[in-house]
């Protein structure tokens, strides 16, 4: 049988919709160390950051596939998160939801001064810097940064690798430090491909093993090699997660293509040459829109 407080949520919802503050309650009765749930009560916020990373990622899935639908629950998923997290520090003594919310409803008022404070200056916002002074002053507020700082410090490092090579690449350029144009880019990666040809080389020289991992050098300048690619996605204003999740997209395509054109044969990949699966490839490729 449903206890009282249980019986209490359930009237409530036949009423009228769930609140934020329903949301709020609901979090810390599966905190509360006598009565909530076991694992709710036990978790912290480092076993809760990798759900919170994982449920931005179904949000973007859900905006990608264009699942509006889907995205509604998404979002409510990711707001849990945030209710997580806010109730933890709140347990601590340290802050509550409600300072979550007032602390990012200042921050934007305060970085949209052309919104909130000076018409006039909406036309040059874009291109003013307006934005990044404004976070470079509360950067340095908040820490009291002095010359041994650096403008990378809080490029965050759980961020997806590509999407951090472009945050830290950008904070760089910021003070002069970046390519003008794409061609010397362009000869970096010629640079970088030549190096990992000859780690490579140098690896197979070594008799490597089939199977065994890389060489630390191989390694590193394959990761030279993507750092390169990902500062070509920046001067071009390409998001890579986003064209790579396309590439990802577009493969698997392809190859249920060729799985379907053996299938109807009564075949599967694995009794295929690659030179047969290569043709149902450029067939998959042909029909595509282009």
């Amino acid at each position: 049988m449903p206890a009282l407080h249980q019986l209490s949520f359930m009237a409530e919802k036949a009423a009228r919709p769930y609140t934020i503050g329903d949301l709020l309650r609901v979090m810390a009765r599966l905190r509360d160390p006598d009565t909530g749930c076991p694992w709710d009560r036990e978790q912290s916020f480092a076993t809760i950051a990798p759900y919170t990373i994982e449920e931005a990622y179904e949000v973007a899935d859900a905006i990608a596939r264009n699942d509006l639908d889907g995205l509604k629950d998404e979002l409510g998923d990711l707001l849990l998160q945030v209710v997580y997290h806010a109730r933890m520090a709140e347990e601590d003594g340290r802050f509550g939801f409600s300072d979550v919310v007032d602390a990012i409803t200042a921050k934007m008022i305060r970085r949209h001064p052309h919104v909130f404070e000076d018409a006039s200056l909406r036309d040059a916002f874009l291109t003013s810097g307006t934005w990044e002074r404004i976070k470079a002053e509360e950067k340095a507020e908040r820490s009291g940064r002095d010359e041994a700082g650096s403008v990378l410090d809080d490029v965050p490092v759980a961020l997806p690798a590509f999407t951090r090579a472009i945050k830290l690449q950008s904070r760089a350029a910021r003070v002069g430090f970046d390519w003008p144009t794409l061609a010397p880019v362009f000869a970096k990666i010629e640079e970088e491909i030549a190096e990992l040809k000859s780690a490579i080389a140098d690896e197979k020289r070594g008799h490597r093993e089939a199977g065994a991992a890389a060489s630390k050098r191989v390694t590193e300048e394959f990761g030279d090699l993507l750092f390169v690619m990902s500062n070509v996605a920046r001067h071009l204003g390409i998001d890579p997660e986003a064209s790579l999740r396309d590439a990802n997209a577009k493969f698997v395509r392809r190859f249920r293509s060729i799985e379907a054109a053996l299938r109807a044969g009564g075949r599967r990949p694995e009794d295929a040459t690659l030179e047969e699966m290569d043709q149902l490839w450029d067939e998959a490729k042909a029909v595509e829109p282009k």
